[in-house]
C-alpha cells in the first residue's frame, strides 16, 4: 500500500487492494514520510476501513486526536472480547470504544468521573460483557498505569453489546436495558416471585429479549410461520403465562405503538413459562 495522506506520526491514509479507503495505524508509520511512499508493513498494527456511512475526515478526526497507546489498548480489549464471546463484533467498535477509552482517561486525569446509573442492570443482564469490561480495566491498568472506576466496566460492556447487536447508538442500548428491566419487573409482579438469575432458562430469555427489543428499534417483525392453533393451545394450557405476555404486549404498545404479532406472543409465553416454572 502507498501513502495517500499523512495524518500524524502514527497514522496514514491509504487505499487497500480492494480500492477501499483505509486508515493505517502503527508506531512511526507517518514519521518523515511523504505521499506516494510505500507503507512499511512490519509497522502496521491496525487497518481501519472507512465505512460508507462515515466520512473519511470524521474517521481522521477520531483517530488523529487519540494517543497511540489508547488505540493499542482498545485493540487489545476488542481482541479479548472477540475471543471471550466467540462471535464477530461490528467494526464500528474500534472507533467507538477507542474514543470512549480516550475520553474516560481524560476525565479520570481531570478528576471528572461519571457515574453509571445502569451499572447494576448491566451486571445482571449483560454479565458476560460486564466481566469483559472488568478485564478491560485490568488491561488499561497494566498497559497505562491508570485505574479506572468500576462504572467504566459498565460503559465498556455497553459498547460491546452495541457491537454484538450492531445498533447505531450506545444510548439505544441504555434504553434497551431499561425496557428489559421493565419486562422482568412485569413478570415478577405478575407471578409474585423472584426469578433465578443464574438459571439457563433466565439466560436464554435475556438473549431473546435483547434481540426482541432490537427488532422493536429496527422495525423488523418475525415472519409468521406458526399454526394459529398453537397460540390457542398455549392460551389454554398456560393461561397465567399468556396473561403476563399480554401485559408486556400492552407495555410495548404504550411505549412503541407496536402490536406484538402471534409469533412474538408465542415466544414470550414459552419463555415466561420456562423461567417461572420451578
Amino acid at each position: 500500500m502507498k501513502i495517500k495522506k499523512v495524518i500524524n506520526n502514527n497514522i496514514v491514509q491509504s487505499v487497500n487492494d480492494a480500492s477501499q479507503e483505509v486508515m493505517v495505524v502503527g508506531r512511526g508509520l507517518g514519521f518523515k514520510k511523504s505521499i506516494g511512499e510505500t507503507i512499511d508493513e512490519e509497522k502496521i498494527e491496525k487497518i481501519y476501513k472507512i465505512a460508507s456511512n462515515l466520512p473519511a475526515n470524521k474517521l481522521e478526526q477520531l483517530l488523529s486526536k487519540v494517543k497511540l497507546e489508547h488505540l493499542q489498548v482498545a485493540n487489545e480489549i476488542i481482541s479479548y472480547a472477540r475471543v471471550s464471546l466467540g462471535k464477530k463484533l461490528s467494526e464500528n467498535i474500534y472507533l467507538t470504544l477507542t474514543d470512549h477509552i480516550d475520553y474516560a482517561i481524560e476525565r479520570y486525569q481531570s478528576d471528572l468521573p461519571i457515574k453509571n446509573a445502569l451499572l447494576w442492570e448491566i451486571k445482571r443482564f449483560y454479565n458476560h460483557e460486564y466481566l469483559i469490561g472488568k478485564e478491560a480495566l485490568s488491561i488499561i491498568e497494566q498497559k497505562l498505569g491508570i485505574q479506572l472506576p468500576e462504572d467504566e466496566a459498565g460503559f465498556i460492556a455497553l459498547h460491546i453489546v452495541n457491537a454484538e447487536l450492531d445498533m447505531s447508538q450506545v444510548s439505544q442500548i441504555s434504553d434497551m436495558t431499561k425496557i428489559i428491566q421493565r419486562i422482568m419487573t412485569i413478570i415478577k409482579y405478575h407471578f409474585n416471585v423472584d426469578l433465578d438469575e443464574f438459571s439457563l432458562n433466565y439466560e436464554r430469555f435475556l438473549t431473546h429479549l435483547k434481540f426482541f427489543v432490537q427488532r422493536l428499534y429496527s422495525g423488523v417483525e418475525l415472519e409468521s410461520d406458526k399454526d394459529t392453533g398453537f397460540l390457542f393451545m398455549l392460551k389454554e394450557r398456560y393461561q397465567s403465562e399468556y396473561e403476563c405476555a399480554l401485559k408486556i404486549r400492552h407495555y410495548i404498545m404504550k411505549e412503541f405503538g407496536r402490536d406484538l404479532k402471534e409469533d412474538e406472543m408465542i415466544y414470550l409465553t414459552i419463555h415466561i413459562r420456562r423461567i417461572t416454572n420451578k
